[in-house]
């Protein structure tokens, strides 16, 4: 029999960092949501009904020997222990008072990302086509483009997602006698899925009467279809570029660079394939970190691309310097350039004022970290004021007024001097008036907008393209998400 539908890759990368992703080797035969392509090891030595106990099973065991459990807000816990038979590995096992138990075999460097993500990475607990997951209701696509304000991803839903059951795939002829469960002691992970995963499944479904608890294999999960997923949809490096408007040569490669590319949905003999919109959130991202520095560039004297604040300083350092030594010569018996060596006058001026220009926006001592924390302090002060002001009169509501105008003014400085942490900037004023003041992003975003074209120098159009890029998600207005 072929494999699971949509397999592509030796099991679904569990999302991990930004872009790079875990690949879970093997599921446990007791498992309620099988992962499409892996073999399934006989996980009968686990005490699957008591965490302790699992994690029991290598902390404290040895050298190299290690467990953990914790529990879940939702009720579950989850525990994982490095298996003694076969160090190279350990378990991870995921459990949901309605959606069951997760039975994982991963690496063992790699289980301590698996319980980050399982604890707190708000992306749910089964992972699909390069990160892809589900939360026990929806299907949501990897997370890439964050949400400072809430300090998680944005969770992105899957259009026309149809879950695919263990109960679906069994519905079809399988031959589980070609099968086999694997003993963990022997066992080594494959690079290439099983070729016959159906029948593998069907020798998973005849062992699920030995499990009193297992969910019956209409309600366990294997895997995903989506308009979004299918294989002649999928777009290569080149259109990975197209959609973030870049240079195909200006894409990482993916040898050395795979963490500032996106999680691949399948892997092919000629590269990685992205779906559409996965490569869109990329991009998204993308614009938010870099965009910034694109679209408040300027070119210096020398030709160089550089803030445009820096390029201002410069400029005005070298007219300083320039007029200094024009009346230096001009009082001076003996004159150290002549009146019409101008262009020798200016390059000196713009040489000596380079190094003073840089020295306001780098280096140590630099004032941009006591600046950030001014700023923010600034901004979110004068939002507190509106939350007292609105608690006095009794409103239900604080009516947010403009940001002064000599924070804007200073906001725009440190912006156009440091424009690649404008995203950051923003996002931590919205944290604290979220998390402090209980204001909503979006109001505190519309704010934003409203007090820049007020008072900014920049033109309209900057403004608003620089706060769609670096504003995070849950700040901008529905209609622009």
């Amino acid at each position: 029999m072929g494999g699971a539908p949509g397999i592509s890759q030796k099991g679904p990368p569990i999302l991990r960092g930004r872009s790079v992703v875990i690949l879970p080797v093997a599921n446990g035969l007791r498992t309620d949501h099988p992962v499409p392509g892996l073999p399934f090891i006989n996980d009968e030595r686990l005490p699957l009904d008591n965490p302790d106990a699992i994690e029991r099973t290598g902390r404290n065991q040895g050298e190299g020997l290690w467990g953990r459990t914790d529990s879940l807000r939702d009720g579950g816990w989850v525990a994982f222990t490095t298996e003694p038979k076969n160090r190279t590995f350990a378990w991870a096992v995921h459990f949901h008072p309605e959606y069951g138990r997760t039975v994982l075999l991963v690496h063992d460097r790699d289980w301590s990302d698996l319980h980050y993500h399982w604890m707190y990475g708000s992306s749910g607990f089964l992972y699909r086509h390069g990160g892809y997951w589900w939360d026990g209701s929806a299907w949501h696509r990897p997370g890439q483009v964050l949400d400072r304000a809430f300090e998680h991803y944005d969770p992105r839903p899957v259009r026309d997602a149809i879950t695919i059951t263990a109960a679906d795939l069994l519905a079809q002829p399988a031959t589980p006698a070609s099968a086999k469960v694997t003993k963990i002691a022997d066992f080594t992970a494959s690079e290439t899925p099983l070729p016959n995963w159906r029948d593998h499944l069907a020798l998973w479904a005849g062992h699920r009467h030995l499990v009193p608890d297992a969910l019956p294999p209409d309600r366990c999960v294997v895997d995903l279809r989506a308009p979004e997923l299918e294989p002649n949809r999928l777009v290569d490096r080149a259109g990975l570029a197209r959609i973030a408007d870049i240079a195909l040569n200006d894409l990482p490669d993916p040898k050395h660079g795979r963490r500032d590319l996106p999680p691949p949905q399948a892997h092919t003999a000629d590269g990685p394939r992205w779906s559409e919109p996965v490569a869109r959130d990329w991009a998204e991202r993308r614009r938010s970190t870099e965009g910034p520095a694109a679209l408040l560039a300027a070119t210096t004297t020398f030709g160089s691309s550089q803030p445009r604040g820096l390029v201002t300083d410069h400029n005005l350092l070298t007219k300083i310097i320039k007029d200094s030594l024009e009346d230096e010569d001009t009082k001076s018996s003996k004159r150290r350039f002549a009146k019409t060596d101008e262009k020798r006058s200016q390059e000196t001026a713009a040489t000596l004022a380079w190094w003073p220009a840089v020295a306001l926006t780098e280096g140590p001592g630099n004032l941009f970290s006591a600046l950030r924390t001014t700023l923010i302090e600034a901004v979110v002060g004068g939002l507190a004021d509106d939350v007292e002001r609105a608690r006095k009169w009794n409103k239900k509501e604080p009516s947010l007024g403009d940001i002064r105008t000599d924070v804007v003014k200073l906001l725009d400085w440190y912006i156009q001097r440091n424009p690649g942490a404008t995203a950051g900037l923003f996002g931590e004023i919205l944290l604290i008036a979220r998390t402090r003041l209980d204001l909503a992003p979006e109001h505190v975003g519309r704010l934003l907008r409203r007090s820049f074209h007020l008072d900014s120098e920049l033109d309209g159009k900057t403004i608003d393209t620089l706060l769609d890029m670096t504003l995070p998600p849950s700040a901008k207005h529905r209609d622009d998400r």
